[in-house]
C-alpha cells in the first residue's frame, strides 16, 4: 500500500494519501477541500514551485496564451482529460503572456507545449495542439 503526498488545492498542506483512496475523492484533513480538481488549475511561478517540491502525483502543464488559436481549440480537450485523469496526476495551465519567466525558463519555443513533470522533473513534452483521443494515448504513455 503506498502513500502519496498531495498538496491541498486550498491551503497548501500536504496531506498523505494511500494511492488506492485517490478514487475516493480524498478531502484535505485541515481545510476540509477536495485534494483533486476536476479542471486544470491556473499556476503562477510560485504555485508551481510548490507543487514541483511538494506533490508525488505527476503534474501535467500547459503553457497557453489566450490569443492563440490552437490553444483556444485544445482548450477543451485538455479540460475533458483533467477530469478523467484527476486520479493519475494534477492538470495546470501557465498563461505565458503573464509568466514569461516560467516559459522562459522551460525553454517554450511555441504553444501550445505541454511539459509532464514526475518527482519535480520534466519526464515528457509535447508541442502542438492535440484534439482529446491524441492528447489522453500521449498522456497514457507517460504517466
Amino acid at each position: 500500500m503506498s502513500t502519496l503526498h498531495v498538496p491541498c488545492l486550498t491551503c497548501d498542506s500536504i496531506v498523505r494519501v494511500p494511492a488506492e483512496r485517490l478514487e475516493d475523492g480524498p478531502r484535505c484533513p485541515k481545510c476540509h477541500s477536495a485534494l483533486l480538481s476536476d479542471h486544470p488549475l491556473d499556476f503562477d511561478a510560485a504555485k508551481l514551485e510548490r507543487h514541483l517540491a511538494r506533490s508525488d502525483l505527476p503534474l501535467v502543464v500547459d503553457f497557453w496564451a489566450p490569443w492563440c488559436g490552437p490553444c483556444r481549440m485544445m482548450a477543451p480537450h485538455y479540460e475533458e482529460a483533467s477530469r478523467r485523469l484527476k486520479t493519475k496526476a494534477r492538470f495546470a495551465k501557465v498563461n505565458s503572456d503573464e509568466q514569461p519567466t516560467l516559459s522562459s525558463r522551460f525553454g517554450i519555443r511555441g504553444i501550445p507545449t505541454l511539459i509532464v513533470f514526475k518527482g519535480g522533473r520534466e519526464a515528457a513534452r509535447q508541442s502542438g495542439a492535440m484534439d482529446l483521443n491524441t492528447l489522453q494515448g500521449w498522456l497514457s504513455s507517460v504517466l
